[in-house]
């Protein structure tokens, strides 16, 4: 019994643990320096100003493999937040 109770709070905690990372999703085209931190693994708030002044002077991010551009990103880093990367266009109002 105490086994079976343990399996299922393993398996909860692994499952929420999983939708909490699709929550942290960002879009690094439209995200402040701020939810780009809080959101990557290994981005404190000098490489997520970074990310935004490489966006503004080269334009949208058009895949996340283009983060290694920004200077103090670099694959390890970039590899850990993959599937939390998001590089949709921003919308024009």
């Amino acid at each position: 019994m105490i086994k079976k109770t343990i399996a299922v709070l393993l398996l909860t905690l692994a499952l929420t643990g999983f939708a909490s990372a699709e929550e942290m999703s960002v879009n690094v085209n439209t995200a402040t320096a701020e939810q780009l931190a809080e959101a990557l693994t290994g981005i404190g708030e000098a490489k997520a100003e970074a990310i935004i002044e490489y966006r503004e002077e080269h334009g949208p991010f058009q895949h996340p493999d283009e983060l290694v551009n920004v200077r103090g990103i670099g694959l390890a880093t970039l590899d850990r937040n993959r599937d939390l990367i998001l590089v949709e266009e921003p919308t024009r109002d």
